[in-house]
């Protein structure tokens, strides 16, 4: 289909009184791309042009041709890359498989395009191809938890932010799915007010969230001790480079034996035993999400003898690391 063919002349720029609308926001599918997340975009800006006639309207480019996503579906864009009107904001789309799927071409655009300073954001993994492009170096950044691994691996410069969006500057990002929809939304109500982003928000049944809000959730369980939720930011900062638990108690200003039980009552572990999960968790992520070779992760999570990562990953998982990488080979075919 071309685009989102249902959603009529509204998509490519004609209000409900027939009169052009202002093309604001440019949509950019990468091969591959999620199509529940392109949809997510779309949808919160066809509400809005069906609720008001200053709505901004949209347009789909990319490098040529059709895109399919990953789910199948192919979409047709409306044009190819293009030089981008003063005003607009391009956001681009990714999926699984994103660093394969970019190219000079598109990294050369981009920054093109930022150097003229326009607004520029990622909806899922394509705010991967922001980073590869050097546009978000000393930026805060959301993406999904899924791959922030992985992301903060390759991307060192970038701060990644437990929030389903980010805005800062004008640079924006934001993970798979509903969290599209929560920046589109935010961006409504910035370039049309309240009202409106509200009037959408309430048709998608969708609560309004913020980035600020978000940016407090973490993956820990709520009602944590401060001190115990500072000695795992600790752990989660030194992947690479492991230090003992006594160490980071007494940084946190816990005994060993109050961290020993700070942790067992409230994640079921010793804290060594945590800390090994985390590192494993971490290398488990890297080795379906990059290309680093096996004993590059296993250095990356702190690993100095390969054979102990081995070991220590086989009992964790069931399989040993090259087992994991080999499935990921399979399943990109």
């Amino acid at each position: 289909m071309r685009g989102c063919a249902a959603m009529g002349d509204v998509r490519k720029g004609a209000s409900a009184d027939g009169l052009p609308r202002t093309v604001r926001f440019v949509l950019v599918p990468m091969p591959g791309f999620s199509l529940l997340t392109l949809a997510a975009a779309l949808e919160v800006l066809r509400l809005a042009a069906a609720i008001r006639a200053d709505a901004p309207g949209w347009t789909l480019i990319g490098e040529g041709g059709a895109v399919v996503s990953s789910e199948g579906v192919t979409v047709t864009p409306d044009g190819d890359l293009r030089d981008l009107a003063r005003g607009e904001t391009v956001l681009i789309c990714g999926g699984p498989g994103i660093a394969r799927a970019t190219g000079r071409r598109m990294i050369s655009w981009l920054r093109r395009e930022a150097r003229r300073g326009l607004r520029m954001g990622g909806l899922g993994t394509g705010v991967w191809v922001l980073a590869r492009a050097g546009l978000l170096e000393g930026r805060e950044a959301a993406i999904d938890p899924a791959l922030a691994d992985a992301f903060a691996e390759e991307f060192a410069d970038v701060t990644l932010a437990r929030a389903p969006f980010v805005q800062d500057g004008n640079r924006l990002s934001a993970g798979a799915g509903a969290a599209a929809a929560h920046l589109m939304l935010r961006l409504l109500a910035q370039d049309h007010g309240e009202d409106l982003a509200r009037a959408v928000a309430g048709r998608l049944a969708l609560p309004e969230a913020s980035g600020n809000e978000a940016r407090a959730a973490t993956r820990r369980p709520g009602g944590m001790p401060p001190r115990l939720a500072a000695v795992i930011a600790a752990m989660e900062a030194r992947i690479e480079e492991p230090v003992s638990p006594a160490l980071l108690a007494q940084q946190a200003g816990l005994s060993a034996r109050q961290i020993e039980r700070l942790f067992r009552r409230h994640l079921g572990r010793s804290p060594a035993r945590y800390y090994l999960d985390l590192r494993l968790e971490r290398a488990r992520n890297l080795l379906a999400q990059t290309d680093l070779s096996v004993i590059n992760v296993g250095l990356a999570c702190g690993f100095a003898s390969p054979s102990h990562f081995s070991r220590c990953y086989r009992v964790a998982f069931g399989t040993t690391p090259f087992g994991t990488r080999l499935s990921r080979t399979r399943a990109d075919g």
